[in-house]
């Protein structure tokens, strides 16, 4: 099954009107070489598709040669660099490509080990578009299709996720062999190539503890006093999951620190496919007693999707009083603030007054029946 993405249109554009070299992140798997060649084959350019793992081209787009540079590219219109972290000093090289050969067409991938090391941002400053390619969005199959196969399909995303290959797996013990491959094989590989990880089981056991209170507020200090660890250590190995785009971050939203929590977390995954083969637990919606806690990742999930591809640079949160109060999630929109609170089965839930009387009554649930209004 061919899913269209939405970042095609998007960066086909790019390479058509603007002179930037085109970056595109995003976690191992999701699908990044797929897309960029339809990108290429629509683009119509002559290109020049180079595999970072021949060392053919690593010797010359990591010899800051303009001399070398130039003879590789004569006579292409595009060049097309897959996985570009494996290439050292790649950033300084395609900057001379830039500056040097302006009307050379440049897309590259990388995973997150990309963005980790520093060597392209620094260098290609200003120079730069950059975009950012997640598992599958709802939004993206409801291209394929219509709203009811998308809720008869809901449940399969909750539970095994929106990876491209396990959307297209139809066997169900199949996918969940496909998880465990890439939980293990390759989530990691971007932290463990690049940081000097004194103990890289640690990370999976944070993972572990961290898929086990979505939802809930996560305390730096118990989780350093599980894992045996210092708080540097967990703040940093946190870091590095949201930066190999494992999991995400919503700080609490507070303007008012006597009433209102100011300094907690709550951390989601981007997958709950891969969050579920963590925690060992593919069993149905009506097997599991965390069947809220993965809606509620879910929808926060697919509304960071929406928001990133559409470009809407909102700041987004939860709200908790000391008093006990919450509301799962809330964006700030300029000066006007949106809350919405999360449930998978039939909301009776008001808006809290305290949130009314401070902030204003734009309030809204968000369940099984108007979830794809909220996300598409």
């Amino acid at each position: 099954m061919e899913i269209n993405r939405i970042l095609k249109a998007q960066i086909i554009n790019d390479l058509k009107q603007l002179k930037k070299v085109v970056l595109l992140y995003g976690p191992r798997q999701a699908g990044k070489t797929t897309l960029s060649k339809k990108i290429i084959q629509e683009v119509g350019l002559k290109t020049l598709m180079v595999n970072a793992d021949q060392s053919k081209y690593i010797d010359v787009l990591s010899s800051r040669d303009l001399g070398k540079l130039r003879s590789l590219v004569a006579g292409y219109e595009l060049l097309f660099i897959d996985e570009g972290q494996r290439i050292p000093e790649i950033g300084i090289n395609l900057k001379i490509l830039h500056d040097e050969l302006p009307e050379l067409k440049i897309l590259v991938t990388g995973s997150s080990s990309f963005l980790l090391s520093g060597r392209v941002s620094e260098s290609l400053a200003g120079r730069k578009k950059i975009y950012t390619l997640l598992p599958v969005s709802m939004q993206e199959l409801a291209g394929i299709y219509n709203p009811f196969e998308l809720k008869d399909q809901l449940e399969e995303r909750l539970i095994f996720g929106s990876y491209p290959e396990v959307i297209n797996i139809v066997n169900h013990s199949e996918k969940e062999e496909y998880l465990r491959d890439i939980s293990s094989s390759f989530i990691f590989k971007d932290i463990l190539e690049l940081e000097m990880i004194k103990y890289p089981l640690k990370i999976r056991e944070l993972l572990k503890l961290l898929a086990f209170q979505i939802g809930s507020q996560v305390s730096i200090h118990e989780l350093g006093t599980k894992l045996g660890l210092n708080r540097e250590t967990v703040e940093r190995y946190l870091f590095l999951l949201e930066q190999s785009f494992v999991i995400f971050k919503l700080p609490a939203f507070s303007h008012n620190p006597r009433k209102e929590i100011s300094k907690s977390q709550k951390y989601y995954f981007y997958d709950t496919g891969i969050r579920n083969i963590l925690i060992d637990n593919m069993k149905s919606l009506n097997n599991r007693n965390d069947s809220g806690a993965l809606w509620e990742n879910f929808i926060i999930a697919e509304r960071r999707k929406y928001l990133l591809y559409h470009q809407k640079n909102f700041s987004c949160y939860f709200w908790r009083t000391y008093s006990g109060t919450e509301i799962d999630y809330v964006e700030e929109v300029g000066s006007a603030y949106f809350a919405y609170e999360i449930k998978s089965g039939k909301p009776k839930t008001r808006i809290p007054v305290s949130w009314s009387g401070e902030y204003g009554s734009n309030y809204q649930i968000i369940s099984k029946e108007n979830y794809l209004e909220f996300i598409l």
